[in-house]
């Protein structure tokens, strides 16, 4: 097993390679429909299974191709990084889809309304919270 820096180091590092390799290799369409950034490598300790998770923008269509062009440019992207990085074994990756990015976007929206609404109601209490 690798100790913790080590995984956090090669997450990195295949964070940083897979990004490389999603710009300048995949020659899938696919991929290239929607806008893909990479958000988070997750390294399993032995350093054999890398989950790599990819935020896309654009509509739910776009993201559903862009999804199959990145599972199926899987082996190219192994092999790819099996070159650019020097471990053993390259190990196996998956992507998946991250909406985190998504969800807190529509969060803020919501807590924006809230404090929107809440305007004129803070104006009746302000006074209360003042000491003398």
């Amino acid at each position: 097993m690798a100790t913790d820096r080590r995984v956090s180091r090669v997450a990195a590092q295949i964070k940083r390679e897979v990004s490389q390799i999603l710009l300048d290799g995949i020659k899938d369409d696919r991929v290239g429909i929607g806008m893909v950034s990479i958000t988070d490598v997750d390294v399993s300790g032995d350093l054999q299974h890398a989950k790599i998770f990819v935020s896309i923008y654009g509509t739910e269509e776009a993201r559903r191709e862009t999804m199959e062009g990145l599972k199926s440019a899987t082996g190219y992207v192994r092999s790819s990084l099996g070159q650019r990085v020097r471990l053993r074994r390259t190990p196996e990756v998956v992507f998946l889809e991250d909406r985190s990015l998504e969800r807190g976007d529509k969060m803020l929206n919501l807590l924006n309304e809230l404090s929107q609404n809440r305007k004129p109601d803070e104006e009746e209490f302000s006074d209360y919270g003042e000491e003398e």
